[in-house]
């Protein structure tokens, strides 16, 4: 797993998971997180327990929404079980993990270095053109103070777009490279990037990961394979500490 350990000092602790360490046969070796992909749920569920050692929750405290492409974010310090619909979640509670999954879209997590907030948001090119990071940001009081982390993503070495999906990115400074014809090279970390700050995130707090999908013995990435697994961006609140609390 690829540890985000510059936000634990926030109290967060956030991992990314990798390939590695599961119980899934190909194609989806080994640690594939998600249950619609085509995997036997009996993997997918013994995967899941693993994490959930690894970050020291019950399994059925890790929260995993089913993603849609869009801009619905759940607020799940009341949730008690059972499925959750949307592509960001986020949550005040301790007891919880929150997990989205990707394999080629870009994971991010946004954390209150001054509170006990903190959200994982799901964004390929759909999410951000309905606006998933500024609905995500809009749940936090002071977005300026926000440290937020972009992980690892599809290149655009290898992410390939027609124009119509082109011309929603025209706008954002060095988001597209030309490519043959009338296709285009979309940098997904760049819009991403881009967005975070539009919502008002100070460029210093933000972490880029410079790891990509297109490493697929590392991570899971839909355009290289399908089927493919998926990983997961996860993150859980630290008891709280002094820092998390405001004692002085």
């Amino acid at each position: 797993m690829l540890a985000l350990d510059q936000l634990r000092d926030l109290g967060v602790d956030a991992v990314v998971t990798t390939r590695r360490g599961g119980v899934s046969v190909a194609p989806y070796d080994e640690l594939n997180l998600a249950v619609h992909v085509g995997d036997d749920a009996s993997n997918v569920k013994e995967n899941r327990r693993r994490l959930c050692v690894a970050m020291g929750v019950r399994t059925s405290a890790l929260v995993i929404a089913h993603q849609v492409h869009g801009s619905v974010i759940h607020d799940v310090d009341q949730w008690e079980g059972g499925a959750v619909t949307g592509d960001a979640l986020v949550s005040s509670r301790d007891d919880l993990a929150l997990c989205v999954l990707v394999a080629d879209c870009v994971p991010l997590l946004f954390v209150d270095p001054h509170g006990p907030r903190f959200a994982v948001a799901h964004a390929g090119w759909r999410g951000l053109v309905e606006g998933v990071i500024a609905a995500t940001v809009a749940h936090f009081a002071s977005p300026g103070e926000l440290r937020v982390a972009i992980g690892p993503r599809i290149s655009p070495t290898r992410y390939q777009v027609g124009p119509e999906v082109a011309a929603l990115f025209a706008s954002v400074p060095g988001a597209l490279r030309d490519d043959e014809g009338d296709r285009s090279r979309l940098d997904l970390g760049v819009v991403a990037l881009e967005y975070v700050l539009a919502s008002g995130v100070s460029a210093a707090n933000v972490l880029v990961c410079d790891e990509s999908t297109d490493d697929v013995s590392t991570f899971f990435s839909d355009r290289a394979a399908r089927p493919s697994g998926r990983f997961g961006l996860v993150a859980r609140r630290s008891p709280y500490d002094s820092r998390v609390i405001g004692a002085s």
